[in-house]
């Protein structure tokens, strides 16, 4: 594709040694493990786990650190990684009621059953810099609560109960599986919930603010965002039953959206939907207002011509991996193609100078 040029193979070798040189730093500094990103920098570990589509928070801290905290291309190196890996069998959708949950509110209900649990959260902070923690002083532990376990029902069941709400409905076939087919058009809601989960989450959460700017007319509250561990199952045949193979963090978001009704359809609210690994809840709520905004035309409502309500546009431009594949050939050797379009500039200069001449001439 690209032509070759004398002495890049070198070239390229001692990039690679510079990469390295410059991704440990100082040798006077006590290297950087792959356990301390896993346990410290634990909120990019999980964005790179969703994005990456593989949950494994060694192998996402070992990508941050070779990536030298580039978390779009620990996402590339995760992914790459991902379609090496054998795929042993299919595990059963987890079961997000029977959540443990270290963090669950809603802002449309105020008494839930065992209460609201603001779990660790950014919200209540003053966002002033800690000069603690460049003393390396130790925090003091907090008072903790064992996470919420057991049945925890979701609130838009509340709605629910008084038929307020659209029944969530299951889709009739088993959706394609993004991570091994190409995306295709139409893509109905259960492919498009797949690609927003991979989505990069700058993208997905501009999008979301456009939709509460009024390019969507998109009013939503956020009925629940709960962060906990579920159980994943598998189906044994040999067995005839299933059995728990592992535990998973996810963050989950239902949001509840204005919905004056349609031809079929009576007044209610209506769901917006965001589930991603780890704890994640801006992608998860971004998710959820974008999910909402391209359900326009199965809720049988207008389309203003706002970018969220594109499926196109949303989801061939929200993967960042794809998104930066094409972005940065662009800066690799094009020098045939720059040459036959710098010699058809400067035919069409030639040719531009000789009309000049001519009518100057008459």
């Amino acid at each position: 594709m690209y032509v070759a040029v004398k002495g890049g193979e070198r070239a390229i070798e001692n990039a690679h040694a510079w990469l390295a040189e410059e991704r440990r730093g100082d040798s006077n500094i006590a290297e950087l493990s792959v356990a301390q990103i896993r346990e410290q920098m634990k909120l990019a570990v999980d964005r790179v786990m969703a994005e990456g589509s593989l949950y494994d928070p060694d192998l996402a801290a070992l990508a941050i650190k070779q990536s030298r905290g580039d978390l779009i291309e620990a996402i590339f190196l995760i992914r790459a990684y991902r379609t090496t890996l054998p795929r042993f069998g299919t595990s059963k959708p987890i079961d997000t009621g029977a959540m443990a949950c270290d963090r669950r509110i809603s802002a449309t209900f105020k008494d839930l059953p065992g209460g609201q649990v603001l779990g660790p959260t950014f919200d209540y902070t003053h966002r002033l810099l800690d000069f603690k923690l460049a003393a390396d002083g130790e925090v003091p532990e907090a008072a903790s609560r064992p996470p919420m376990s057991g049945e925890v029902p979701h609130v838009t069941e509340f709605l629910n109960r008084e038929g307020l709400i659209e029944e969530a409905q299951p889709e009739d076939t088993p959706p394609p599986d993004l991570t091994r087919e190409p995306l295709e058009m139409p893509a109905n809601r259960a492919l498009r919930l797949q690609a927003l989960t991979r989505s990069d989450e700058g993208f997905t959460l501009g999008l979301a603010y456009s939709t509460q700017r009024g390019y969507a007319r998109n009013h939503a509250f956020v009925g629940e965002l709960r962060i906990g561990t579920v159980s994943v199952e598998m189906d044994i045949p040999e067995l005839g039953f299933s059995v728990e193979i592992g535990e998973v963090t996810v963050t989950e978001c239902e949001t509840v959206n204005q919905f004056k009704g349609s031809k079929t359809e009576p007044p209610q609210f209506t769901r917006g939907y965001g589930l991603v690994f780890g704890q994640s809840e801006r992608k998860a709520i971004s998710m959820a207002l974008v999910d909402r905004a391209l359900r326009w035309e199965e809720l049988g409502e207008d389309n203003v011509g706002a970018p969220a309500q594109d499926t196109e546009f949303v989801l061939y431009h929200a993967d960042n991996i794809q998104a930066t594949g094409f972005l940065e050939h662009i800066k690799l050797p094009h020098y045939v193609d720059f040459q036959s379009e710098l010699e058809l500039v400067r035919k069409l200069r030639r040719e531009a100078g000789v009309s000049q001449m001519q009518e100057a001439a008459e």
